[in-house]
C-alpha cells in the first residue's frame, strides 16, 4: 500500500508530457523564430538532349499533322418522329494524300452511320466512306477540309523490316489525341483474324504501347515513314500488355489505291471451286482441292481438273494445287492468301497433285465480278 506523501507510478512523467503537448500545440509554434523567407529553389542547367531524343522529337513533329482522330455515330431513335447521331466510337488514322483520303482500320468505322474526323489542328470536319476492305481490316474515308492544307504521312516499306528496329505509334489512345508511344519490332510474320474471320498474313509484332483509341493509326520508322496500320492487342485487360499488331504497309499501299478507285478490292479470279478444308482433311488431303473449274476462266484454258464422280458412283479427286508460286499451299486458305498478292492480268504458276503425280500449270488471272 501507497502512502499519501508517497509518488505514485507514473507520476513523475506527468508534468514532461504535459509540457511536451503543449509545445506541440499550434498556439506554442507561433512562438517558435520565423524562419527565413522561403524562396524556389534554383534551376540546374540541363544541358542539350540526347541524339535520340532530338531525334524522337523532330519524328513526332514531322509525323503527328498527318494523323487524325476519328469519331464515328450511329443513328438512334429518341422519339417517335426523331432520330439523333450518337457517338459510336473513337479510333485513329491519317492522312494518305491531299485529296482528303484518310486510313484507319474497317473495325473503327463498321456499323456507323457517319464519322468526324478531327485533324492535328484540333478542326473537326465530317466524312465520307469511300471504300473498305473487311478482310484486311482496313478502310478509306475522305474529307474536304476548306482552308486547310493536308500532310500526307511518308510511306515505307513493311517487306524489310527487321527485328528489334525502333518503332513508333502515334494515336489517340482512350481518346487522348496526339499521343505517341515507342518500341521495336518484336516479331514479324504474324497472322491476326480480320472482322470476317479471315487471316492477315505478315502482320508486324510490337511492344510499343497500343491501346483501345489507337487502332488505324500509324506505326512508324525512325524515319517517320509509315510501316504499318495498329490494328489489335493481346491482351487480358483490354489494354496494352506489350503485344500489339499492325497490318504490314506492303499490304496497305496495295489495298488502298483499289479502295480510292474502286470502292472495294478487285481480286483476281482463278476461275475454281475450293472444298472447304475440313472435308480436304476427311478425304487425307493436304492442299486445296479442286472441287469444280468454271468455264472460260484462267483455269479452264490450263486445264485444271475438278472433282467428279465415275460410272459407280465413285468419288474421283481432282487437283489438288501443292504450290502457288514461291508459297507452299497446304490449304484452301492458303491459296486465296497466294491470289491476294498478285493482281488481275498476272498469271500464277501453280504446283498440282493429279492421279498420283506432279503436274506443273500456269493460269491466267482475270477479275472477280
Amino acid at each position: 500500500m501507497y502512502h499519501s506523501d508517497t509518488p505514485k507510478p507514473g507520476r513523475r512523467f506527468l508534468v514532461p508530457l504535459l509540457l511536451a503537448a503543449l509545445l506541440a500545440a499550434p498556439a506554442c509554434r507561433k512562438l517558435r523564430p520565423a524562419a527565413s523567407e522561403a524562396e524556389p529553389r534554383p534551376v540546374a542547367a540541363r544541358g542539350d538532349l540526347a541524339a535520340d531524343e532530338r531525334a524522337t522529337i523532330d519524328l513526332f513533329r514531322q509525323s503527328s499533322p498527318s494523323v487524325v482522330f476519328i469519331t464515328t455515330l450511329s443513328r438512334r431513335r429518341t422519339g417517335l418522329f426523331r432520330i439523333a447521331e450518337i457517338p459510336r466510337g473513337e479510333g485513329s488514322g491519317f492522312v494518305w494524300d491531299t485529296d482528303g483520303h484518310v486510313v484507319t482500320n474497317f473495325h473503327v468505322i463498321q456499323g456507323a452511320s457517319s464519322a468526324r474526323v478531327t485533324l492535328a489542328d484540333g478542326s473537326t470536319w465530317p466524312a465520307s466512306f469511300v471504300g473498305g476492305a473487311p478482310d484486311r481490316d482496313l478502310a478509306v474515308l475522305r474529307i474536304f477540309p476548306t482552308g486547310r492544307t493536308l500532310r500526307p504521312i511518308l510511306v515505307g516499306t513493311s517487306k524489310d523490316l527487321l527485328v528489334g528496329q525502333k518503332v513508333f505509334a502515334i494515336g489517340n489512345p482512350f481518346g487522348l489525341d496526339q499521343s505517341l508511344s515507342t518500341g521495336i519490332v518484336s516479331a514479324l510474320g504474324r497472322s491476326i483474324e480480320s472482322v470476317t474471320g479471315r487471316q492477315i498474313e505478315g502482320v508486324v509484332q510490337t511492344d510499343a504501347a497500343i491501346n483501345p483509341g489507337n487502332s488505324g493509326g500509324p506505326l512508324l520508322d525512325s524515319a517517320g515513314r509509315l510501316i504499318g496500320v495498329n490494328t489489335a492487342i493481346a491482351s487480358t485487360s483490354g489494354s496494352s500488355a506489350g503485344i500489339g499488331f499492325a497490318v504490314p504497309v506492303d499490304t496497305v499501299n496495295q489495298v488502298v489505291p483499289q479502295l480510292i478507285q474502286h470502292g472495294r478490292v478487285i481480286r483476281p479470279r482463278l476461275g475454281v471451286t475450293l472444298a472447304d478444308d475440313a472435308v480436304a482433311a476427311r478425304l487425307g488431303v493436304e492442299g486445296a482441292l479442286i472441287l469444280s473449274v468454271e468455264p472460260e476462266t484462267g483455269a479452264a484454258e490450263a486445264g485444271l481438273r475438278g472433282t467428279t464422280r465415275d460410272e459407280d458412283g465413285t468419288l474421283v479427286l481432282g487437283d489438288v494445287v501443292t504450290r502457288a508460286g514461291e508459297r507452299p499451299i497446304r490449304s484452301a486458305d492458303d491459296l486465296i492468301a497466294a491470289l491476294e498478292e498478285k493482281k488481275p492480268g498476272e498469271t500464277l504458276p501453280l504446283l498440282v497433285l493429279r492421279d498420283g503425280e506432279t503436274v506443273r500449270v500456269a493460269v491466267s488471272l482475270s477479275a472477280a465480278p
